[in-house]
């Protein structure tokens, strides 16, 4: 595990608001949230971003939204339970793309329409 402020939440150091957790992933509330829902999703390996992803790893990125789509799914907002909801998935891959944690993290934004392009 490395040094960032996810490893920290994850060894405990840091508290945040667990959403989720299991033996690849953990799910918690983001303390800036940008939409009513705003849950960020990490692996418990760190790896900085996607482009850090190996072979071995396409297992674990899988399961990061799978744990996305089980969390929207349980708090009520999956267009598979009502076709009026919905969720985002944003996953940011280096600083020009607006990552500012270095350590690959998934964010589910529900709760308000979403408009495109994102950014």
């Amino acid at each position: 595990m490395g040094d960032c402020i996810f490893c920290k939440i994850l060894r405990g150091e840091i508290p945040s608001r667990k959403v989720y957790e299991d033996e690849l992933a953990y799910a918690f509330h983001d303390i800036n949230p940008v939409a009513p829902i705003h849950i960020l999703i990490i692996p418990k390996k760190h790896l900085a971003g996607i482009h850090e992803m190996e072979e071995e790893d396409r297992e674990l990125i899988g399961h990061l939204f799978w744990v996305a789509r089980k969390i929207a799914e349980d708090l009520g907002h999956s267009p598979s339970q009502d076709p009026t909801r919905g969720y985002r998935l944003v996953l940011n891959s280096g600083s020009l793309a607006g990552q500012t944690v270095f350590h690959l993290h998934l964010h589910l934004l529900a709760g308000r329409e979403m408009s495109w392009p994102p950014g």
